[in-house]
């Protein structure tokens, strides 16, 4: 039994439905806290039941039988998140899984200038002391985050955002081929993984060039201050604690926490990982 959490995310969707073309549906489950929201699944044979991270009872059944479990970390900020990763980790090792897996991020260390870094730093160091074989996957930083300016730059003409640095975009696609090879093929990863990375690294001055070649007009990289664009950012009605937030990933970005790529996945996953032209041009089609 396999047993994935946050499985009507994206991330989580895009695992089951690769393990479902992989594993029988009986040998399946998911951790979800809302259920009807995966009556899908169930219909395919997946067994489905309710779970949520900040309520660790209700984790006790979710786990109920599970040989792997994979933990897609809390979609929530601050302490809280550690302590809600944490506890799914602590219920999947209760319910006797034999491996526990874990999507960390590429750039995880607890004095990264991001804050969900230092959540998945906090996590790693917790799986890996509690006795149970497990894997972090340390997954690139997602290529679904550019879709969040391109209306913008698309209307404007202006990709206007604070300064950065080169990052390793890389798409949920790829991030899920991963996570179900590490579950179904043995030793594929194991441990804290090498960043699960696309092979091309771009900051926001080319990401603003591939546009311009993609739509044929010409979209121009503004570097905005970072108070101003926060600012900015709270009038459009992002709220302060997002806009903060969001600000890490480009003063992490120009500290060059993410300038790093790594042949791990594109070995591990079979194929070319998605570029970022290919990942753009959906995101602009889909519009």
């Amino acid at each position: 039994m396999i047993v994935v959490t946050g499985a009507t995310g994206r991330l989580g969707s895009l695992v089951l439905d690769r393990l479902l073309d992989r594993v029988p549906a009986d040998t399946l489950g998911v951790s979800v806290r809302d259920v009807t929201k995966a009556a899908a699944l169930a219909e395919r044979g997946v067994r489905v039941r309710a779970g949520d991270f900040t309520d660790p009872t209700s984790l006790k059944e979710a786990f109920e039988g599970a040989d792997q479990v994979l933990v897609v970390s809390a979609s929530i900020a601050g302490p809280a998140a550690v302590a809600a990763n944490c506890a799914a980790i602590d219920a999947a090792r209760a319910a006797g899984a034999h491996r526990i897996l874990y999507t960390s991020h590429q750039a995880a260390a607890p004095d990264s200038l991001f804050a969900a870094q230092p959540t998945h730093a906090a996590t790693e160091e917790h799986l890996a002391g509690v006795g149970t074989p497990f894997t972090a996957l340390r997954n690139g930083f997602y290529a679904s985050t550019l879709g969040h300016y391109l209306g913008a730059a698309l209307q404007t003409g202006r990709l206007a955002l604070p300064a950065d640095g080169p990052v390793s975009w890389t798409a949920h696609e790829d991030l899920a081929d991963a996570a179900v090879a590490a579950l179904v093929e043995p030793g594929a990863l194991d441990g804290i993984t090498p960043p699960l990375t696309a092979p091309q690294m771009l900051d926001f001055a080319a990401v603003a060039d591939l546009l311009s070649e993609i739509t044929g007009r010409t979209v121009t990289r503004v570097v905005v201050d970072d108070e101003e664009w926060k600012a900015g950012a709270v009038r459009g009605g992002m709220p302060a604690a997002a806009a903060e937030f969001t600000l890490g990933i480009f003063r992490a970005a120009r500290r060059g926490e993410f300038a790093v790529t790594d042949p791990t996945l594109e070995r591990v996953i079979g194929h070319p990982p998605v570029s970022v032209r290919t990942a753009l041009t959906a995101m602009i089609g889909g519009r």
